[in-house]
């Protein structure tokens, strides 16, 4: 993931925040098999100090690639909205000058994947997972042996993440004048189409941090 000086995340609170803001579901990229193009798999995520937990059906063509390559990378992304052209013009200049762009935010985790097949330890997984999905605790015990989620055990395999490294990108034309940026979230707000609204919180929020943007 390409990322310039004005779209790096500010400091990791940043990221930290992002992600505990509900942000939960990313695509765990892991390498192919020889000759084999990489797997990319869609999944809800739990995440901790320094790793992130996941777990997949035992059918998944994810671990035969894991077992023979475990160093893996899980993107998470969201806040993003197309910026038209026309918004992007630059002052004085004809509207369909403008050139679009993207904004969106992304953090990209770099991990060393630990495959869990121990019963007692998938159902700790699940627990933790569930913790954080259904936080109201209106779900069955989750054990090893007792119905019924200690019958499904042996259907999946768990997945620990120990995070190596973290890399994320706010990309909200940070770069351009205070005037630009205010002017192109008032635009998503009034669209607000898909994910205008949160994008523009995203961009008020980084330009109250940042302000005129400093090389």
């Amino acid at each position: 993931m390409f990322i310039q000086p004005w779209d790096a995340s500010l400091d990791e609170a940043e990221w930290q925040s992002w992600i505990a803001d509900g942000h939960d579901f990313g695509v765990l990229a892991v390498n192919g098999l020889p000759g084999r193009p990489p797997v990319a798999v869609p999944t809800h995520f739990t995440s901790e100090p320094g790793r992130l937990l996941i777990h997949l059906a035992r059918p998944n063509p994810a671990w035969q690639a894991i077992e023979n390559c475990p160093d893996v990378l899980f993107t998470v992304f969201g806040d993003y909205a197309f910026v038209p052209g026309p918004w992007r013009a630059k002052p004085g200049t004809p509207p369909t000058e403008g050139v679009p762009t993207s904004y969106y935010t992304a953090v990209q985790f770099t991990c060393r994947a630990h495959i869990l097949d121990d019963p007692e330890a998938k159902a700790e997984l699940l627990r933790r997972q569930m913790a954080h999905f259904q936080p109201d605790g209106d779900h069955a015990p989750i054990a090893a042996g007792l119905p019924p989620y200690g019958r499904m055990l042996s259907g999946i395999r768990g997945l620990r993440l120990d995070v190596t490294e973290v890399r994320a990108k706010f990309k909200y034309d940070d770069h351009k004048p205070v005037e630009h940026r205010t002017a192109v979230a008032g635009r998503l707000s009034a669209r607000a189409q898909g994910l205008d609204l949160p994008t523009a919180a995203q961009q008020r929020r980084r330009l109250d941090r940042i302000g005129p943007w400093q090389p």
